[in-house]
């Protein structure tokens, strides 16, 4: 009995030695990451001396706390240093744009007190007596530098108003720091500032070319300023399996003050060139300009003058209202040629007259609004998609007006004054 008693203490003590031995190969082969050398001694093999290599869970690649730490530090400075280089490109982008946006605005405030200077030259001289050889002079009597000097215009354009101007460039006598009679042509030109040709096809202030459709026999406020507002009557056709309308415009109202100066293209069947096509009212004035190329029509409103010229024997004419708007319009026909190209399918009976008008603003503010009037915004940026043959301007719902004489639409700024009531005595 006592013998057996001996064999089972002697199993259990193997068998707890056993167990010790196969704890201690067991911690050896994990490791601790330590530097690779996993084991309970310097080599960490493995084994029962502890002589394993150290391919447990630590792998020999020290990826314990410790690097764990240091590669999220390095990963944030990564994100820190990509975010601070961002921020840097993105300031330098907007101190960019902000430098562009103050250049345009200067050069905008520049442009508009030289138009506004040149626009009320005219009356700041005193003409005198021709040259022998046909070239007219002017003595400038505005204060300034040019105050009571003499010029006398080129002899390429000797007249202001030359008889041809179709072919001849005007005389223009310049009485502001500049001092100087130039030539320069009497027209409208459809690809330069602020011009309106075409199926409407707009030059903006910003030099940008768009087209507005609008709509046929619709109005729109082509500028609307706290002292101007220009309306614009559409006209227009709409062929069989088109979604829009061609349009044109065929008719301007030009309101200052309490008053309207309308600008109109008549309808015609057939187009002659040797006949006015064109009606002009002031305050529901006609007005008749005598068929001499050097007519002209002044009126004074109270505070500005007014003058309607003509630039061309028949259909062209320049319009001034001092110290807001200078205009040179012309009326023309769609040519059955342009009928043809276009596809437009055009009626026989009507040679769709309208309005090619190139304006000059002497003052707008820089909270302008209409379908031209805000691209002269010092803020402005357009919405017209780049790139395309015909970049369309939107807008149609923000300036249409109930009718060419209302000044009323969801933008408008301008409010007309009152006319003073006068009482009989």
């Amino acid at each position: 009995m006592e013998h057996r008693k001996s064999y089972v203490l002697v199993a259990l003590f193997a068998f707890l030695l056993l167990t010790d031995i196969v704890i201690a190969a067991s911690d050896g082969g994990k490791g601790n990451g330590n530097n690779g050398q996993g084991g309970q001694v310097d080599k960490g093999n493995g084994g029962y001396d502890g002589k394993g290599k150290g391919n447990g869970n630590g792998n020999g690649n020290g990826n314990g706390p410790k690097d764990k730490e240091k590669k999220d530090k390095d990963k944030k400075d990564k994100e820190r240093k990509e975010k601070e280089k961002k921020d840097k490109e993105e300031k330098a982008k907007k101190d960019k744009e902000r430098k562009e946006k103050e250049k345009k605005e200067k050069e905008r405030k520049e442009k508009e007190k030289r138009d506004k200077e040149q626009s009320e030259a005219a009356a700041r001289y005193r003409m005198l007596p021709p040259y022998p050889t046909g070239q007219e002079q002017a003595m400038c009597q505005g204060r300034g530098a040019c105050y009571y000097k003499t010029l006398v215009c080129p002899g390429e354009c000797p007249k202001r108003k030359p008889t041809k101007n179709r072919n001849t460039k005007g005389c223009f006598i310049d009485c502001t720091s500049k001092c100087e009679a130039t030539c320069k042509w009497r027209k409208t030109n459809c690809n330069g500032y602020g011009s309106l040709c075409y199926d409407p096809r707009f030059v903006g202030g910003d030099g940008r070319m768009f087209y507005f459709h609008g709509s046929k026999g619709g109005n729109f406020a082509i500028v609307s300023d706290n002292n101007l507002h220009i309306n614009a009557h559409f006209i227009g056709t709409r062929p069989v399996g088109r979604t829009r309308d061609f349009t044109w415009v065929q008719a301007l109202n030009v309101m200052f003050e309490s008053h309207k100066l309308v600008i109109t293209a008549n309808k015609v069947t057939q187009w002659d060139e040797n006949t006015d096509a064109f009606t002009i009212r002031y305050n529901d004035q006609l007005i008749t300009l005598p068929e001499d190329e050097q007519s002209e029509w002044r009126a004074n409103s109270g505070q500005r003058e007014i003058v309607i010229e003509r630039t061309d024997e028949r259909n062209s004419v320049r319009v001034l209202v001092s110290g807001l708007v200078q205009m040179d319009i012309k009326v023309r026909p769609i040519g059955k040629e342009e009928d043809r190209v276009h596809n437009y399918q055009l009626p026989q009976d009507d040679a769709f007259a309208h309005l090619e008008t190139q304006f000059k603003f002497l003052d707008l503010s820089e909270l302008v609004e209409g379908v031209l009037g805000k691209t002269y915004r010092p803020d402005y940026v357009s919405t017209a998609k780049t790139g395309v043959p015909m970049p369309v301007m939107g807008g149609e719902d923000k300036y249409q007006t109930p009718s060419l004489f209302s000044p009323t639409c969801r933008l408008c700024r301008f409010k007309p004054q009152e006319q003073p009531l006068s009482a009989d005595i």
